[in-house]
This record gives structure tokens, sequence and C-alpha cells, in this order.
């Protein structure tokens, strides 16, 4: 097994953080975009938000598909095929003519997207010790957040200069690059053990994890939570682009620059669950967005980065626990396990915008924020439930990451 500090862990690592920092550089290209299609296309909010939901949408649903499929067939290929075939789409979006061949487009990239983080924490199951994979899933969920800031300041810098399309010729590029170093740094599965090619065995393994009461409350929490962070963001986008503020596209991506603080977060979560129950991480992250969530009413430029810094921080801290959450309580098919959570994320990511248009067309931000607020509520509540849960009726080994 690999072990903390050596060459093979660092390698391995390394190349993980870099395929996520791809998948979500490309994912999240379009977040700062929103008021640009807003005005080019004549799209309401919720319509322009469209172009970074249908590829959460699709990249969720392909997950259901991608983790029983690298129980059978193994991790590595699947991982480098479709992170190939994201950049690909990418390069073809820069060729649309309409908002409609952009959303096609999205969709079918959001496929493809979707084979990497489906497989990377089960291939870290696989391949790491204990020990090590705790350290890995923190460094490889601030890859996550280093690649949605840096496709969101491609899109928000190059598009101020040029236009949005060089911004996706950029990406696509650059992309290119980085997958020909994650192909070179990401070692061979040796431990992986393939399950028998059965339909029906994969989609039992599915329906157990869903009856699997822990996994199904860290699945709702992630979800939940993610619904109501991302869209916080693209709202926020349109409150910053008008008066009085009037941000450029240039600036509302550095806005996201506000994720760096989710990266110090998701970073830090694995050396705090060695001394404080995962469900209590879980309950502290949820805590701390909904403290930045409600300092964003204060009004001021200042005051609202501020709290869009506390809420990523508390959001990948409690996200970086609830994914380790679930390759602890996975019995079996922990790709499987680990990818019906990210179905669950970016479902919720992916249909967020809908409910906080409800309230976004009432009461402008303040509504927004009251909405969120219903939401994290609930899933405070659900982390409050594991917590007590746990203690009546506790893992047979405690160790917060044990497989």
């Amino acid at each position: 097994m690999i072990e903390t500090g050596s060459i093979a862990f660092w390698r391995a690592t390394l190349a993980l953080c870099f395929g996520s920092f791809l998948v979500f550089a490309n994912l999240y290209i379009t977040h700062p975009l929103m008021p640009l299609f807003s005005r080019e296309f004549h799209l309401t909010p919720l319509q322009a938000s469209w172009s970074l939901s249908v590829s959460m949408l699709t990249l969720g649903i392909s997950l259901v598909f991608y983790g029983p499929l690298s129980d059978v067939l193994g991790r590595r290929k699947i991982m480098i095929v479709t992170l190939a075939g994201g950049i690909l789409i990418g390069a073809l979006i820069t060729q649309v003519n309409s908002y409609n061949q952009l959303l096609a487009l999205r969709a079918l990239q959001g496929l493809f997207l979707g084979g990497l983080p489906a497989i990377a924490i089960a291939y870290m199951g696989d391949e790491f010790s204990r020990k090590a994979l705790l350290f890995a899933v923190g460094f490889y969920i601030s890859g996550n957040s280093l690649g949605g800031i840096s496709g969101r300041l491609v899109g928000g810098f190059i598009t101020e200069f040029s236009d949005w399309k060089f911004a996706f010729e950029v990406m696509a590029v650059g992309s290119l690059i980085g997958l020909l170093l994650f192909i070179q740094l990401l070692p061979p599965s040796k431990h992986f053990s393939p399950q028998p090619r059965h339909i029906r065995g994969m989609l039992k393994g599915l329906a157990d994890h869903l009856r699997n009461p822990f996994l199904l409350a860290a699945y709702l929490i992630g979800g939940l939570n993610f619904f109501i962070f991302s869209n916080q963001y693209s709202y926020i986008t349109y409150v910053l682009s008008e008066a009085p503020y009037g941000l450029t596209p240039a600036l509302l991506g550095m806005l996201f620059l506000c994720y760096f603080s989710g990266t110090i977060g998701s970073a830090i979560s694995g050396r705090v669950a060695q001394y404080v129950p995962q469900s209590l991480c879980i309950l502290l992250g949820i805590i701390i967005l909904m403290i930045g969530s409600l300092v964003t009413l204060a009004g001021s430029l200042s005051t609202i980065i501020t709290g869009l810094l506390i809420s990523s921080f508390g959001f990948f801290f409690s996200h970086s626990m609830a994914s380790a959450w679930v390759n602890r309580h996975a019995i079996k098919a922990h790709a499987s396990a680990s990818s019906l959570y990210l179905v669950f994320y970016y479902l919720g990511a992916s249909s967020g915008s809908f409910y906080l248009d409800i309230f976004w067309r009432q009461w402008h931000w303040y509504g927004v924020i009251f909405g969120s607020m219903l939401i994290l509520g609930a899933t405070a509540a659900i982390a409050v439930w594991l917590y007590f849960q746990e203690k009546m009726q506790p893992c047979e080994n405690k160790d917060p990451i044990t497989l």
C-alpha cells in the first residue's frame, strides 16, 4: 500500500489533484460569464445559470455509471479516457453559434468530466494506507477548489480582454498539457480487485448504499450544502455586476478567489478529524457556512467578500469530512458509494438555482440568504442526528478512515 510521505504517495496525490484541477477548471469556466450571457443572448439569470447547471446535471448523472463500471474495469483507464473526452468537448465549444448549441455541448462535456471525480477517491481507497488516505483526500478536494478558482479566473479575465470563446480555447490548450502530465504521474493500480460484471449486482450495490442510513445522511448533507453554496455564487455575480458595485467579468472572476479559504478548510479537515468526531466536523463546517452567508447581508463589498471567504471555508471543510465519511461507512463497492455521494452533490448544485430563483425574484439577495438558511438548518440537523446515531451504534473500528 502507498504510505504517507513516499514518492508514490506524492506522485499519485499530485496526479489526482491535478486531474481534479482540470475537471473543475473546465466545469466552472462559465460561472463568472452568466451576466454576460444574459446580455448577449437576452437571458434571465436562471436561464444563464443553465450554462453551468446543465454540466453539473449530466456530470451527476454520469457518476451513477462510472463508479460501478470502475469496480469492474479498473480506475486508471476510465479516468484518463473521460478526462480526455471532456477536454475535447471544451475545444468544440469554441465553434458554437447559439446558446442552445452551447448548452448541448456543455451537457456532453459534463458526461465526460464525471469520470475522474467518480473514481478518484476509490482509487485512493484501493492503493493508499488508511493514514495516507485521510491526508490525500484533503489534498484532492483542495484540487477541486483550486480548479474551480482557476476556471473562473480564466473565464473572467480572458473575456474581459477578448471574448468568451477565446477563453474556452485557452482552457482547452492548457488542459491538454495537463492531461499529459496526469497520465505521466498517476501510478498503475496494484491493489484493485475487479468485481464480477453483473448489472444486477451493480444496482444492488447502489441500493445497499441508499439503505445505509449513515451513507444516505452524508449524501443529503453533501447534496443540499452544494445546492446552496454553488448557487449563492451564481446570484452574487448579478448583485455585484449591478449598481452600486458594477464589477466587470474580470473582477467577477477574481471574486472566486474566495475559494482559497475553502482550499485551506479542506486541507486541515483531516487533522481536525483526528481530535473531533467526523459528524461534529461536518456540523462545524455547516455552521461556518451559515455564518458566512449571513455576513454577506451587511451590504458593503468588503463584507460580502469576507462572508464568501467564511462560507467557502465552512463548505469545503464540511464537504471533505462528508466525503471521507462515505468511505468510512461503505461496507463494499467503495467506488459506487463515493460516486453516489457525488451524484447527490452535483444534482443538488444543478437544481439549486431553481429553488433560490423563487427567493431571488421576490426579495433579491436577502431572499437568497433566507432560502439558504432553511436548507442549511436542515443539513445541520442531519449532522446532529449522525452524531447521536454514531454514539449509539459505533463502528467496529473507530478509526475515522476505516474502509
